[in-house]
């Protein structure tokens, strides 16, 4: 009988696998990083990436942002999609940064989660990649797939499925989990057509297609 797939577990075996950076984000400073993961959101990494190389050459502060019109923000960040919403947030965000926390972004979860365009997967990412700090696991599409596939939760509810995942290995284990899951994610168990025989899953995960399992994920 398959042992049963544990967070604790999955994560031993993808540490084999994967070798992820604390971010797939490309970022010098804090507050690039804000930006750049608030721009991810509804966007590939890859897209933002490659938008932050000229985002870069002008924006280097929270002061950066906020003289320039907002109007002039959207089109800087136009190809990342909902580029109206985010250029507002952004440049409020800084506003607060400037106005509230002199100029630097802050450093816990319950300040960050008050800024403009922040949520708890946002919060996340960058307490670790930023501050080497653990206060959440970043659950974003790929995050939610797996869990649910895995077995490791029966929730759709982000906060919820964080809940399960915290609550499955230990506090300094969090940050890694979203780089190792997105990393598996993107190889392997990816949203359409999973390639199961090539997963190191296969025998013993609840939603394996050679075991003749349905999707989880999709339950």
């Amino acid at each position: 009988m398959p042992k049963k797939l544990t967070l604790k577990i999955i994560l031993q075996e993808l540490k084999k696998l994967y070798k992820p950076p604390k971010t797939f984000l490309k970022w010098r400073t804090p507050i690039d990083l804000t930006v750049v993961t608030i721009l991810s959101a509804q966007c590939t990494d890859k897209r933002v990436n490659e938008v932050s190389k000229s985002l870069y050459k002008k924006y280097k502060k929270p002061e950066d942002y906020v003289k320039v019109s907002q109007k002039e923000f959207e089109d800087d960040i136009r190809s990342t999609g909902f580029f109206r919403n985010k250029a507002k947030n952004i440049q409020a965000l800084c506003h607060i940064v400037l106005q509230k926390h002199g100029g630097k972004v802050p450093e816990s979860m319950e300040e960050l989660v008050k800024l403009p365009g922040v949520g708890r997967k946002t919060a996340a990412i960058i307490l670790h990649a930023a501050f080497g700090k653990n206060e959440g696991v970043a659950v974003d599409t790929h995050v939610l797939r797996l869990s649910r596939r895995l077995g490791l939760t029966k929730h759709k509810d982000q906060g919820k499925i964080e809940k399960d995942l915290m609550k499955a290995v230990p506090k300094k284990e969090w940050g890694i989990v979203n780089r190792l899951l997105v990393s598996h994610g993107r190889a392997v168990c990816t949203a359409r057509s999973r390639k199961c025989s090539e997963c190191v899953f296969k025998k013993n995960c609840p939603s394996s297609l050679v075991l003749g399992k349905r999707d989880l994920a999709k339950g």
